[in-house]
């Protein structure tokens, strides 16, 4: 009988964790995954491809020189996804993502399973002919927004889930099937140090962090933000870390199709650059991979995800309604029932004042959230994750009927 790891017509199966986007805010989240395969799974053929050189510095920090030394590592070509007319595409919509796809179909055509973070990687397979490939989500996040019902999951043949919260709305929206996903928790966790937090002011008073979200329906930064900033330019006995997510300052025009909304994104005032209380960092590698949600004191934010990374130690958040969310016992709001929600930044001040006496009245509603969110249990998340990846690989891919029959 044929290796199992073997195709029917003699050659190994072929798997790629794929990073393809201009910014490195989805690779902690497969990274792990891909190192524990590595560890693990030694006997499944494993090749890294990276459209930049940020992400792959970035996975060849978390392997270590051993692991890296035996890791094919690909350099997709983005000689015509980076001139100057795709590259003002970009700016506006993911055009280089979809480019670096087209320029290297050849490439990615010999692989067989393609494991990644996000969903425009499907088009290999709807647009541009590769149907023999098939893919495995990883998510890159665990929030609450509708993007968690995109219909495009359900075109995924295996999806790792990072607990109850998600395994529900993906069933109940039709977009997984039994056997075809686990829950794995969130292998991200394991990629970055905890404890220790990094200490980025030259005083001991409270580290709050403003991390809004990009969607120009639902992020405050659009009509609040800059109050915000000037709220703790007047108040120098706390400090600020501006973290927004990534993508804010990463296009000029945000659009939201779900809500049917285009916003410019302006730039950000130099009043604010040489603040002594004011830390910006408008898209560096430390505003991914949890420098800032650990260094905080306090969570100031609306819709992004990242509030369950920071409740990984509980701790006081507050939120900004800057859309006139009717929240209040909609699931898509679920992380604004672990801190006060505001609706005028008159109000924020004293609210950050009294967070932390006010924590012990949203420990619980924080605990219900997070665990919902992330199942941690029974061992490290990415070891889970590349089991059950593995596992699958070995039951669903290598098991097909034609390949049985060549047994």
């Amino acid at each position: 009988m044929p290796n199992k790891l073997h195709k029917y017509d003699g050659t190994r199966l072929k798997v790629a964790f794929l990073y393809n986007h201009e910014v490195p805010h989805q690779v902690a989240h497969t990274a792990p995954v891909l190192r524990e395969m590595l560890i693990r799974h030694a006997d499944i053929d494993v090749s890294v491809l990276t459209s930049t050189a940020e992400q792959k510095d970035i996975v060849l920090s978390g392997l270590g020189p051993a692991l890296a030394a035996r890791t094919n590592f690909i350099d997709l070509d983005t000689t015509k996804s980076d001139r100057g007319i795709r590259r003002a595409a970009n700016s506006v919509a993911p055009a280089r993502r979809i480019s670096v796809l087209q320029e290297n179909l050849e490439t990615l055509a010999k692989f067989d399973v393609f494991v990644v973070p996000e969903s425009t990687s499907l088009m290999m397979k709807t647009q541009f002919g590769l149907d023999h490939l098939k893919f495995i989500l990883t998510h890159h996040g665990a929030g609450d927004r509708a993007v968690t019902e995109k219909v495009s999951i359900r075109d995924f043949d295996f999806v790792l889930v990072p607990g109850e919260k998600l395994e529900k709305r993906h069933k109940e929206h039709g977009l997984i099937r039994d056997g075809d996903y686990a829950v794995t928790g969130y292998p991200k966790f394991d990629f970055v140090a905890h404890g220790g937090e990094p200490k980025l002011f030259d005083n001991d008073n409270p580290v709050v962090l403003y991390n809004p979200h990009f969607d120009p329906h639902l992020s405050s930064w659009y009509t609040m933000g800059e109050a915000v900033l000037d709220a703790f330019a007047a108040n120098p006995d706390l400090n600020l870390i501006f973290a927004p997510h990534i993508m804010i300052y990463q296009r000029k025009i945000h659009t939201s199709v779900e809500f049917k909304r285009v916003r410019r994104r302006k730039p950000l005032p130099k009043r604010f650059l040489d603040l002594p209380n004011i830390h910006i960092d408008l898209g560096s590698p430390r505003s991914v991979d949890m420098t800032y949600t650990r260094a905080a004191d306090i969570y100031l934010g609306d819709v992004s995800s990242q509030i369950y990374e920071f409740l990984h130690e509980r701790r006081p958040v507050i939120f900004l309604n800057s859309h006139d969310a009717d929240w209040q016992g909609n699931p898509l709001y679920l992380n604004w029932t672990t801190g006060p929600v505001l609706t005028d930044v008159s109000d924020l001040i004293e609210t950050v004042h009294g967070a932390t006496d006010a924590h012990a009245d949203y420990l619980p509603a924080q605990n219900l959230a997070f665990e919902d969110t992330f199942d941690l249990t029974d061992g490290k998340s990415s070891v889970k994750a590349a089991d059950a990846v593995a596992e699958w690989l070995r039951r669903d891919v290598l098991s097909e009927p034609e390949l049985l029959a060549a047994q």
